[in-house]
């Protein structure tokens, strides 16, 4: 498993917010072409396929197949990708001889949040809090 120091999360962070906009995008379109198939579905008859409920259903699967490969691209750099909703990335990183992960959603300018690798986006916390006697700096989250 790669583990990300702050900075290079930050580096790989342009990359990463072009494929989590396209993830988040893509998903959007994905919950109303399965919504509008639901809906034409339900009129349709046994025995009397309608081309639009096939239409939608192709139209949802190409959207499945890219998100997914978007979510490829992200585990290929090392990222977790946490949620379609949000936007949201895990960068594993190493604080001493603990894992833990740099927390970033969509929409922020950096990654500035951490968190447990038990605990979600609910338990994270500023990085500037892994800065303590008691703890290493934010330099010293290593790879």
């Amino acid at each position: 498993m790669k583990h990300f120091t702050v900075e290079q999360a930050n580096r790989t962070l342009p990359l990463v917010r072009r494929i989590v906009a396209d993830i988040v995008r893509a998903h959007e379109r994905w919950r109303e072409t399965v919504s509008a198939f639901e809906l034409v579905s339900a009129r349709v008859r046994a025995g009397n396929p309608d081309p639009e409920a096939d239409r939608l259903q192709q139209d949802a699967g190409r959207l499945a197949e890219d998100i997914a490969a978007c979510v490829r691209e992200l585990e290929e750099l090392g990222v977790e990708f946490k949620g379609y909703d949000l936007g949201l990335v895990d960068f594993p990183a190493r604080v001493g001889d603990r894992d833990v992960y740099l927390c970033w959603r969509l929409g922020e300018p950096a990654v500035q949040y951490w968190h447990e690798t038990s605990a979600g986006y609910a338990a994270r916390r500023p990085i500037a809090l892994l800065a303590s006697p008691a703890r290493p700096t934010n330099s010293s989250i290593a790879p």
